[in-house]
């Protein structure tokens, strides 16, 4: 009776431990995806900044481009898409009536063990660019102006 009731506990023990194992192994699981979405979302931001609004040769900042299907940078297999709507309330007189603020809808898309998945939000960016966005167009861009030096 007593080994019986021994390997009761035994078994009984065992299987707590099991399950704190494999309750630790879904937490990390779940830190581990949340690390690789701020990551993306990161870089998908980032390269929102440095080329959704057009920079003329004179400095001043355009409209935002159109973005559909582009790839996230360094996320093969996950695009985006945007629609920026500017707000109203942000016009600025001296760039031509253009607003200084647009909100951003953004949606991206991924397969993930077979199935598409979407995501989308909203958020808002200023119609600029970044300096270094703007140093990259201006040395790294090919030019028809012979007199710009370009870098190799």
């Amino acid at each position: 009776m007593e080994v019986l009731l021994a390997a009761g506990l035994l078994a009984l023990g065992m299987s707590m431990i099991l399950g704190v194992f494999n309750f630790g192994s879904a937490l990390s699981r779940t830190a581990e995806l949340r690390a690789l979405s701020a990551s993306t979302v990161e870089a998908l931001v980032n390269d929102l900044e440095g080329s959704l609004f057009v920079l003329a040769d004179d400095g001043t900042v355009g409209e935002p481009r159109p973005i559909r299907d582009r790839e996230v940078p360094g996320r093969p297999g996950v695009l985006y898409s945007v629609v920026a709507t500017g707000n109203p309330d942000s016009v600025d007189p001296a760039s031509g009536g253009l607003p200084g603020e647009y909100f951003v809808d953004i949606e991206v898309r991924w397969q993930s063990a077979g199935v598409k998945r979407t995501a989308t939000w909203t958020t808002i960016m200023l119609r600029e660019v970044p300096f270094g966005a703007r140093m990259r167009q201006r040395f790294l861009r090919p030019s028809t102006n012979p007199t710009k030096v370009e870098t190799p």
